[in-house]
């Protein structure tokens, strides 16, 4: 298993961004909670990464609202299943940590599901930051509330706005 990593600057801070074998295998923001070490990321190169930035840069300029980078997201059967779909909400829509437990068919199961995204390692392109609580409240984001309050923004097209 061959790793590889590369730092490149977004307007929400640095992003590491990490290759197994090739395939984008995590997208980890500053001060993330859940980060791997450094040294879990293998060697610095950015030869992997070309159309994961690109498209970084089309989503961050408004241009792209679905990235179609292939992902090897390492995780259990579950958390697999939850972060399948995070993959399908829609860009500038939210999700609760409830819906998602009825849509897996355990409805009790929301706190599970918040764990599981919580763990998300490819966050953005696998949009962790479009699930909220149950009241609305912007909860549980691994990458700090401030964050996902932008993003949410910058997907509903008012970078400055409050959600």
């Amino acid at each position: 298993m061959t790793k590889q990593y590369t730092v490149v600057d977004s307007p929400y801070g640095p992003l590491t961004l990490v290759a197994t074998d090739g395939m984008l295998s995590g997208l980890y923001m500053t001060d993330q909670r859940h980060r791997p070490g450094e040294e879990t990321f293998g060697e610095e190169d950015p030869a992997p990464f070309g159309d994961t930035i690109r498209q970084l840069e089309a989503y961050f300029a408004g241009e792209l609202a679905e990235f179609d980078v292939p992902v090897r997201l390492e995780g259990t059967p579950f958390q697999r299943s939850v972060w399948d779909l995070l993959m399908k909400i829609p860009y500038g829509e939210t999700r609760t940590y409830g819906e998602l437990a009825e849509q897996l068919g355990k409805a009790s199961a929301s706190r599970a599901v918040g764990l599981a995204n919580g763990k998300n390692p490819v966050s953005i392109i696998v949009p962790c930051h479009r699930v909220i609580g149950a009241s609305g409240s912007l909860i549980g984001y691994g990458g700090g509330l401030d964050r996902k309050q932008r993003l949410l923004a910058h997907e509903r097209g008012a970078e400055g706005a409050l959600f």
